[in-house]
């Protein structure tokens, strides 16, 4: 199989030309603004672990300039251009930004002892970074205080780079953060974090080269950061919009945001500032309603009330308009209109897909139809380079409607393989598949040809005509697409099908499974759990916290595994004793006398209850396929 990089395709190279045409190319206000209020950049742009690994490498962007090549999207590698651009930002005086240190920003606001930190980004290593580099220009202020503008691991994961525990043990700093953000941070990274995890890898293009046949970015930001990741949980929760905290001297008002684009949301008005953090409610480009890596779908008609809230609330008092990625709006004008029309976008989406929703179009229909007003179309910063209109209106389908399109041909389909096999069998055979899609290939229909491939390659994976003109469809796909995760994606798609899987380049933290309640750590077990391996089991365990006196009993039964905290009358099969601390490392599946010993636990009664608890979990496959059977 010839594994190398293709260039872009004739038809390509003439769409990319008619599109670099349709851009509203005459408004370069974005190109001032993200490089307004510059003070100074990390030389070189480069962050390493102690070990001495690299966690972040800006540098690695410096290819972006000039003209877009053939092989991105135009709009694509203007956006990309822009968001590499790192460095340390006055907002306005007292406010200051690092961008370009990770995926998200994070946000310096000076008090009257020191600095409040607002999303201290994904990593220790990139947050201490940023911060070293604010303090270089703006004196050696210690942190008085933390905001979590919401529950995304972006925007929290790097608090250990700024902030000491003694600290928050004391209460010398607070950390503030809108209400049910704890459990809705540890929960995403857990229940279906190994699913997410994989699937991020390929939206965030971790195994692809960065250049122009590879990763240039997400449209978002670059990338995520690989170094440590923590959590400090909140001591100070905002639990109504309205509320009011002055920490070192610095006001706040906070207006709640749930169910936009995170569970748990706020935004913070700076009044002395005149400046309004929208954590990742607003950002310069369309958003996602359900981000490709998968998570619960967020709620565009919520999303768009927030906004209108946001502009009632702040409107009238507001000067710069900021965020936890990409560059500040700055006027009052502009601001109200920036946050306008990021409103009237998701409004737009969420509207109009109900609209020809109920005329019996179906998600990928609704897709397809979908075009915006003049004024959106116009606008970059709504455009879809993190969100799109294709994979948002299917999300606001699935939210009212679910999976099923209402046809029966959808209600019982095979599942992939069995589907590919009957689809080639029908087609004439592999060979004769992969001969017609050479055809459909040559003619720049390259969505036809992924969908007839895909077939040919989970019917016959070890196939290997098929698996190459699958894999340089995949990058044609990628090379077109305006959406960096879209174009991360398929390229991450070829890569596997040239070089094989590259399995998950993250995991969930101790830190964050610290954090974890007991009724989560039990749920979180009950996921794991083999139904058929087990159906036959039937035993109780109790568990006793020896340090909050808590007791729950676990019951697994009928492949089904339970927890109560009710009293139970009957006797449990073994009695475990352990501090709360120790119950991660149960969830582990560390099951000898040795390790249990060492992490505190006493078991009284049947131990073997324990060993066939353990026995009956399954441990989550981080590199399953995804191109591949």
């Amino acid at each position: 199989m010839d594994t190398a990089q293709k260039p872009a395709s004739e038809p390509l190279v003439m769409a990319h030309k008619h599109l670099a045409r349709s851009l509203p190319v005459h408004d370069e206000q974005d190109v001032t603004d993200a490089r307004r209020g510059f003070l100074g950049a990390l030389e070189p742009c480069v962050v390493r672990a102690a070990d001495g690994r690299i966690v972040w490498d800006n540098d690695s962007y410096a290819f972006l300039a000039g003209d877009a090549p053939d092989t991105v999207h135009p709009s694509l590698w203007r956006q990309s251009a822009l968001t590499a651009i790192h460095g340390l930002f006055e907002v306005v005086p007292g406010l200051y930004q690092v961008r370009g240190l990770d995926l998200s920003n994070i946000s310096f606001v000076e008090g009257e002892r020191g600095v409040v930190v607002v999303d201290p980004l994904l990593s220790e290593e990139t947050a201490a970074a940023a911060l070293a580099l604010y303090r270089r220009h703006r004196g050696d202020r210690p942190v008085t205080g933390v905001v979590y503008t919401h529950s995304h691991a972006d925007h929290f994961g790097g608090v250990r780079g700024v902030l000491a525990q003694r600290d928050v043990d004391t209460g010398r700093v607070p950390v503030l953060a809108p209400e049910g953000f704890t459990e809705h941070a540890v929960t995403e990274n857990v229940y279906a974090g190994t699913a997410m995890a994989r699937r991020a890898g390929y939206m965030y293009g971790a195994a692809l080269p960065r250049g122009p046949r590879g990763q240039v970015g997400t449209g978002l930001a670059q990338t995520t950061s690989t170094g440590a990741f923590g959590l400090i949980p909140p001591t100070l929760d905002v639990t109504a919009t309205g509320q009011r905290e002055i920490v070192d001297g610095v006001r706040m008002v906070f207006q709640l945001a749930a169910g936009t684009e995170a569970p748990a949301a706020m935004h913070v008005f700076f009044p002395d500032h005149s400046a309004l953090c929208m954590a990742d409610t607003t950002v310069h480009g369309m958003h996602n309603i359900l981000t490709i890596r998968g998570a619960v779908v967020r709620d565009a008609h919520a999303w768009a009330g927030v906004l209108t809230e946001a502009i009632e609330l702040f409107g009238g008092d507001l000067e710069v308009v900021f965020a936890g990625h990409n560059w500040p709006t700055w006027g009052r004008e502009r601001a109200v209109g920036f946050l306008s029309l990021q409103r009237d976008l998701y409004a737009y989406l969420h509207d109009q897909t109900l609209r020809l929703l109920n005329q019996g179009l179906t998600g990928p229909e609704i897709a397809e139809a979908m075009v915006l007003p003049p004024t959106l179309e116009r606008a970059w910063h709504a455009r879809g380079y993190y969100g799109s209109v294709s994979h948002n209106v299917k999300a606001i389908y699935q939210r009212y409607l679910g999976w099923y399109d209402g046809n029966p041909a959808h209600l019982w389909p095979h599942p992939p393989v069995e589907a590919g096999r009957r689809y080639v069998a029908f087609m004439g055979g592999a060979d004769a598949v992969v001969d017609k899609a050479r055809a459909s290939f040559a003619a720049g229909d390259f969505r036809w040809v992924a969908e007839v491939l895909n077939h040919v390659v989970f019917a016959q994976p070890e196939h290997e005509g098929a698996r190459e003109l699958l894999a340089d469809t995949y990058e044609q796909l990628g090379y077109g697409a305006e959406n960096g995760t879209w174009r991360c994606a398929y390229l991450s798609g070829a890569h596997e099908l040239r070089h094989g899987g590259f399995g998950t380049p993250t995991s969930v933290s101790a830190d964050v499974a610290a954090r974890l309640s007991p009724e989560q750590i039990f749920a979180a077990l009950a996921i794991r759990v083999n139904g058929p391996r087990c159906w036959h089991e039937d035993l109780a365990i109790d568990f006793d916290l020896t340090d909050t006196g808590a007791r729950y009993r676990l019951v697994l039964r009928n492949g089904v595994l339970t927890a109560t905290a009710a009293p139970q009358a009957p006797p449990a099969d073994a009695t475990v004793r352990l501090p709360a601390a120790a119950l991660p490392v149960l969830a582990r599946g560390a099951a000898d006398p040795a390790a249990l010993g060492a992490a505190g636990v006493t078991v009284d009664g049947d131990l073997t209850a324990i060993t066939r608890l353990i026995a009956a979990l399954d441990r989550p496959d981080p590199g399953f396929a995804i191109v591949t059977p």
